[in-house]
């Protein structure tokens, strides 16, 4: 089992377009074939941008999500890393990767990350495999 970290822009496209790419990795994290590698900051960021008014989203979609995630994913305890990132939120995910063995940290964001072979976009995610 693929073990990935992923950006909160990632899991919002995937619930506002249920057939685009992102969609398909929630799928995929949904059914089990692949598993979260997370810690309680990003965990607090996706309950947070999920509330946002501006998505509409439901209580009642957004909690079992959340519980899901909470009970299926794997809590990682973060290294720190220095590095100057555009927006220091996305700090977290990366230092989630190098301190986890996940194979992938997914982004619609790839300009926010240092260059990391492990870091890409939903499509190319996808189509690697």
């Amino acid at each position: 089992m693929k073990k990935i970290v992923l950006d909160t822009n990632v899991l919002i496209s995937a619930l506002l377009n249920p057939s685009g790419r992102p969609a398909r990795i929630l799928e995929g994290i949904l059914s089990g074939s692949w598993k979260l590698q997370l810690d309680n900051r990003i965990l607090l960021e996706y309950w947070d941008v999920l509330h946002r008014p501006k998505f509409g989203f439901k209580e009642e979609s957004i909690l079992p999500l959340m519980d899901f995630i909470r009970m299926e994913s794997d809590f990682i305890a973060p290294v720190h890393v220095e590095w100057d990132f555009p927006d220091p939120f996305d700090r977290m995910f990366y230092e989630i990767l190098e301190a986890s063995s996940a194979d992938s940290l997914i982004t619609g964001n790839l300009k926010h990350f240092p260059k990391d072979a492990r870091i890409m976009l939903p499509s190319d995610f996808l189509a690697k495999g």
